[in-house]
């Protein structure tokens, strides 16, 4: 009964003392006294990184406490050192903590007395400790998710499991990081949140048991977070159209599909900025000025927010220019009127306005004849000894007018 509930303290000893350590002394040559008791009777318990010893105690007059020795791992039996120093001889217990697991280890004890003087060794004792605990038995990474990452797995069946710790591996990495503790034997699973599209990791699990114990790791799942929607193909953008830009681009073809994101900037160097979104293949960019050019990229964005990447190189586009002002190429008259004659420089005129102005004694004059469908002018409108200024505006077929031509003198002769 008394070894009994001996034994039972001892298994206790190993739980909840594992983390005491009785620091030994330097070790040195023993001095043998044959005539001191030696320790027997010795009995033990394994854990994965500590063994329990249980002795009966000396009660000898001379002895004043304990030797232990140890081997280290993978060292032969007979080359034992001092791993502990026990100063009361009415000790009966010691746990040797911090050992590998999985590994087998050899112990002497002595019993030594008030002048450091020690009895004849025990007998040797071998002891392994305990593999590591297996981890759970079945885990699983959900793949093509947005952003995310789902991991799930079995709930271990020991009851000592206290917590999970998730660790995550990049492909280009041999490193594992862990990422999360998930508290809870039942609880199964851990969202790794927050990634980007398109990447894929690797995951592990490991269980910890109450005690600090951690299990070898589980078996290695592989998982990818949910790709980016493809790059938006075939963007277009518009030169001809007055006072604004005709974006077009080719459709998406992925089923979640959401809606466009159309952005721009003055120069391709800086940073484009959002300008609109649209579910249709085409956009029009009003901007209230001739000749105004802008860079343009444009992406697409399924139902889960996910946008694809912008194109490499940004479109160009831009508001339609005014025409080109026209060149008077000749002007004369024949006394009774003036004609002037010009030419059109880039072909895109439809009409021409001409601006005549000229001075009389009592008043300055200007007028400007309209809509002149040809490329000269005939005014018989003049009146003699007065001076006249002519000059010619092209308008295209969207009503935008050139600037000036070159201005022309004429003055009509008195006589």
């Amino acid at each position: 009964m008394l070894k009994s509930t001996a034994l039972i303290l001892l298994s206790v000893l190993i739980f909840f003392l594992s983390g005491c350590e009785i620091k030994p002394e330097p070790p040195k040559q023993p001095v043998i006294d044959k005539t001191l008791p030696q320790v027997g009777d010795i009995k033990f318990l394994t854990e994965v990184s500590a063994i329990g010893f249980e002795w009966e105690p000396s009660f000898d007059g001379r002895v004043e406490g304990y030797y232990i020795y140890r081997s280290t791992p993978n060292s032969q039996s007979d080359k034992l050192q001092r791993v502990a120093t026990i100063d009361d001889k009415y000790s009966s217990h010691y746990v040797d903590t911090k050992l590998q697991p999985e590994t087998m280890y050899y112990y002497r004890f002595s019993t030594f007395s008030k002048e450091k003087r020690e009895s004849v060794p025990s007998e040797t004792v071998s002891a392994s400790t305990l593999p590591l605990l297996e981890s759970v038995s079945f885990v699983k990474a959900i793949t093509g998710l947005p952003h995310r990452i789902k991991i799930i797995w079995r709930p271990h069946a020991s009851q000592r499991v206290e917590a999970y710790l998730v660790e995550k591996n990049e492909f280009n990495s041999t490193q594992w990081k862990q990422i999360a503790k998930v508290n809870g034997r039942l609880s199964a699973e851990y969202i790794d949140a927050g990634l980007e599209g398109n990447h894929m990791f690797r995951y592990r699990i490991k269980a910890q048991t109450y005690d600090g114990l951690i299990s070898k790791p589980s078996q290695i799942v592989e998982a990818g977070t949910k790709p980016l929607p493809k790059m938006v193909k075939g963007l277009s953008a518009s030169y001809d159209i007055p006072k604004k830009v005709s974006l077009k681009w080719e459709a998406a073809t992925e089923k979640d599909f959401s809606y466009y994101k159309i952005y721009r900037t003055l120069n391709p160097l800086l940073f484009d900025s959002y300008l609109a979104k649209t579910q249709d293949t085409s956009y029009e960019d009003l901007i209230n000025a001739n000749g105004r050019s802008y860079y343009y990229v444009v992406t697409s964005v399924d139902k889960d927010g996910l946008e694809s990447l912008k194109q490499e190189v940004s479109t160009k586009g831009g508001t339609l220019t005014i025409p080109a002002p026209v060149y008077i190429t000749s002007s004369s008259h024949d006394g009774r009127s003036i004609t002037l004659a010009w030419k059109n420089q880039d072909g895109r005129a439809i009409k021409y306005n001409v601006s005549k102005e000229f001075s009389q004694k009592w008043s300055d004059k200007k007028e400007v004849i309209t809509g002149i469908p040809s490329t000269s002018f005939n005014d018989t409108d003049v009146i003699r000894g007065v001076e006249y200024k002519y000059n010619v505006v092209a308008i295209d077929k969207y009503g935008l007018s050139s600037e000036d031509s070159q201005s022309i003198l004429i003055k009509m002769p008195k006589e």
